[in-house]
C-alpha cells in the first residue's frame, strides 16, 4: 500500500487511468478539486468514559493543506461531540454495547434543521501497513478528539442544513473494531441516522445523555470512496429518515471491489490490498489490539486463497438489498476510476432502478474522486437542489432534469434520460485474423479456428495493446471510425478456451486505440476455476478441456470514441497491475468462433454501421 503522508485514505487517488496510457504502470493522483476526504485539526475535546482516548491526526490531517480549524473558526456555528450507542452490537467483546463517535456542526440561533452526514473510517488518518505479496502461485482447489472540515459541508450549511461526522466502529473516537464494509459498520451508521431522527441514544464525554434536538429528523448523507459507500451501506437497510444519499466513487459490492468472477484481484494502485489489510490500516481507535480477534475473522472471511464469493463477501454486497432502499440516490463516478471501478455505480443504478427507487447519475473523465465539486458551479447546484429536493421538499424542478449526465471536462455536457440511455442497445462483434498481431473485430461472421496465448505476469493490459505484436495476447481491432460512436452501458466479452494447466487467471480489456498509443476504455476478469465450479466454489481446470467465459467488464461506459479512433479487444491471461502474478509461461487457447464482444452503442447497430461509412 503506497505511503500516505500527503493524500487521505479516503481519497485514494493512484493508480488513476488516465496516466496509464501507452503501457505506463506510473500511478498518479489528480490534484486540486479530487483532495476531499474529511480532513481534521486538533481541538481537545473531551472522550467518553469507556471510548477511545485522544487522536493524533494521520493522513487525513495532512490532507487539510492550507485550511485551517478550531472551535473559533466559524462564527456562530456550535461545534459538538456525542457517542451513539449502537444497540446489541459488542464488536471489540468488551460487554458494552459500540459507540460510534460523532461531531455535529450546527448554526446558532436557528431553528431545527435538515441533517447531512458524512460518515468515515478515515477521520482519524490511518496505520502503516503491508499488502499481500502478489508473486504466487495460483491456488488449484483440491477435491483522539478532532474539528472536522470538508468541502461539502462549507457547500450545504449555508443553504440550510446542520452537518454531522461520525466515525465508523473501530476508527478514532469510536469503540468497537472495523470489518471492512461488514454489516456491523452498517449498523453503525444507522444507529447515528436514527439518533438523528430522534430514536436513539448518545451521550458526551461526561456521559450526559446528548439529544439532536436541533435536527428536523430529514436526513442525507454524502461521502466520497469508502466515506461514499458507508451511505450505499446504510440505505440498503431502508432505515426510517434517511431520505437522499449522494455516494461518490462508491463500492456497491465488497466482492466486486476485491474480487473478479472467482479472481483476486487489487483494486488499481494498491496490489496486494485485501480487507484485512484496509481494517488493519482504519484501525485507529485507543486499544487496538482488542480487535485482534475481528480482523482474524476477516482475513479468514475472505479467503484470499481461492477468491471463491462466499457468506463474508455476500454480506457485503449492497445490491443484494437494493429493494429496501427508501433514499433518494444521485451518485458521480469518474469514468477512469481504476480504484473503485465504475461498474460499482453501473450495476448500484441498475438494481436500484429495477425497484423504483428515484435515482439520477453524473460522469466525469477522471479518476477515483470528485473532480467536480472545486470547479463546476453546475455540479455543485445540483447537489444542492437535490438534497433541497428530498430533505426539504423543495419542488425546484431537480427530478425532471438528465437522469444521466456526463462532465466532458471541457465545460460541456452530454445529458440523456438515464444511464444507460434509451436508444442504447448491443452490438455484437467478433474477432478474426492473426490476434498476436493486429486482428480484425467487427461485426457479422467471425474468424474460426483457434490462437494461443503465452502468460506473461509482468505486463499490465494497455502495455500488451501497445505492442504491435506480442506471444502474450491476442488483440482484434476495429477499422478506424469515420464518425464519432456513443457508448452507454456495460460490456462483456464471451469466449472459449482452455488451458494447459489447472490454474489460470483471465484478463480482458476493451481499449481506445488512438493514434499514438492504446487508452483503457474499460476491463474484466475472471477465475474459470469458477466456471468449471460455481462462483461459490471452483474446481480445478482440465488440462486441454474448452470452457465458455462471460467476463464482465468492470467499467461503466459513457463514452464518445470520436472519428479516427478504433476500438481494441484485449485477451489475455494475467494482468500485472489487477492480478495476481503466478509463474509465466500458462498457455491459453482461444477458439475465436465462440468468441466476441458485446457492447452497448447508442442507436445499437444502426448508428456503429453509420460511424464506420
Amino acid at each position: 500500500m503506497p505511503a500516505r503522508t500527503r493524500w487521505s485514505r479516503g481519497s485514494r487517488t493512484q493508480g488513476n487511468r488516465a496516466s496509464r496510457t501507452r503501457g505506463s504502470r506510473a500511478s498518479s493522483a489528480l490534484v486540486g478539486a479530487l483532495v476531499l476526504s474529511v480532513c481534521a485539526a486538533p481541538t481537545g475535546a473531551a472522550t467518553p468514559s469507556g471510548a477511545a482516548g485522544s487522536v493524533v491526526a494521520g493522513s487525513s490531517a495532512a490532507a487539510a493543506g492550507t485550511a485551517t480549524a478550531g472551535r473559533s473558526a466559524r462564527a456562530g456555528l456550535v461545534v459538538d461531540d456525542a457517542w451513539v450507542v449502537v444497540p446489541g452490537l459488542d464488536t471489540d467483546d468488551d460487554g458494552a454495547d459500540d459507540r460510534v463517535h460523532v461531531q455535529y456542526h450546527v448554526p446558532r440561533g436557528r431553528a431545527a434543521l435538515p441533517v447531512v452526514l458524512e460518515a468515515s473510517p478515515y477521520l482519524a488518518g490511518g496505520n502503516a501497513v503491508r499488502n499481500y505479496d502478489v508473486d504466487v502461485a495460483l491456488h488449484v482447489p483440491q477435491a483522539g478528539q478532532q474539528r472536522y472540515f470538508s468541502p461539502y459541508e462549507d457547500l450545504l450549511r449555508p443553504h440550510g442544513y446542520a452537518y454531522v461526522y461520525a466515525e465508523s466502529i473501530g476508527t478514532g473516537s469510536s469503540t468497537g473494531c472495523p470489518t471492512s464494509g461488514g454489516p456491523e459498520e452498517t449498523a453503525g451508521m444507522v444507529a447515528v441516522v436514527r439518533w438523528l431522527t430522534g430514536k436513539g441514544q448518545a451521550f458526551d464525554g461526561a456521559g450526559e445523555p446528548v439529544e439532536a434536538s436541533w435536527s428536523t429528523g430529514r436526513v442525507g448523507m454524502i461521502g466520497v470512496s469508502y466515506n461514499g459507500t458507508l451511505p450505499n451501506a446504510v440505505a440498503s437497510t431502508g432505515v426510517e429518515g434517511l431520505d437522499a444519499i449522494v455516494p461518490i466513487s462508491a463500492i456497491s459490492s465488497w466482492y466486486d471491489y476485491y474480487r473478479s468472477q472467482g479472481a483476486v484481484r487489487a483494486p488499481g494502485g494498491y496490489q496486494g490490498e485485501d480487507a484485512d489489510v484496509l481494517a488493519r490500516y482504519v484501525l485507529t481507535r485507543e486499544r487496538p489490539g482488542v480487535c485482534r480477534p475481528v480482523i482474524r475473522a476477516v482475513t479468514q472471511g475472505q479467503d484470499r486463497r481461492t477468491g471463491d464469493r462466499n457468506a463474508f463477501w455476500r454480506a457485503r454486497d449492497y445490491r443484494t438489498d437494493a429493494a429496501s432502499v427508501e433514499a433518494a440516490v444521485l451518485s458521480l463516478h469518474g469514468l477512469t476510476d481504476d480504484n473503485v471501478m465504475s461498474d460499482h455505480t453501473g450495476r448500484w443504478l441498475r438494481a436500484l432502478d429495477a425497484h423504483g427507487v428515484p435515482t439520477q447519475a453524473w460522469w466525469h473523465p477522471g479518476g477515483h474522486g470528485d473532480a467536480l465539486m472545486g470547479s463546476d458551479a453546475r455540479w455543485q447546484r445540483h447537489l444542492v437542489d437535490w438534497f433541497d429536493r428530498w430533505l426539504k421538499d423543495e419542488r425546484n424542478g431537480v427530478r425532471g432534469r438528465p437522469g444521466s449526465v456526463v462532465a466532458t471536462g471541457v465545460g460541456g455536457y452530454r445529458t440523456s434520460a438515464s444511464w444507460p440511455a434509451p436508444s442504447a442497445s448491443t452490438v455484437r462483434l467478433r474477432p478474426s485474423g492473426p490476434g498476436r498481431g493486429f486482428g480484425m473485430l467487427r461485426r457479422g461472421a467471425g474468424g474460426t479456428g483457434r490462437q494461443t496465448l503465452v502468460d506473461d505476469p509482468s505486463r499490465n493490459l494497455v502495455e500488451l495493446a501497445d505492442r504491435r505484436s506480442s506471444r502474450n495476447r491476442l488483440l482484434f481491432r476495429t477499422p478506424r471510425l469515420k464518425r464519432a460512436v456513443a457508448l452507454s452501458g456495460l460490456a462483456t466479452v464471451r469466449l472459449r478456451a482452455s488451458f494447459d494447466r489447472p490454474a489460470s487467471n483471465v484478463s480482458v480489456a476493451l481499449v481506445e486505440l488512438t493514434g499514438i498509443g492504446a487508452t483503457m476504455v474499460s476491463e474484466g476478469w475472471l477465475d474459470p476455476q469458477n466456471v468449471a465450479g460455481s462462483l461459490r466454489q471452483g474446481v480445478a481446470l482440465v488440462p486441454g478441456r474448452a470452457y465458455d467465459l462471460v467476463v464482465e467488464l468492470d467499467m461503466a461506459l459513457a463514452h464518445r470514441i470520436p472519428a479516427g479512433h478504433r476500438l481494441a479487444l484485449v485477451i489475455a491471461a494475467s494482468d500485472h497491475d489487477f492480478t495476481l502474478r503466478p509463474r509465466a509461461g500458462t498457455r491459453m487457447t482461444v477458439s475465436l468462433g465462440s468468441t466476441s464482444l458485446r457492447l452497448p452503442v447508442v442507436g445499437g447497430p444502426d448508428a456503429w454501421t453509420a460511424a464506420l461509412r
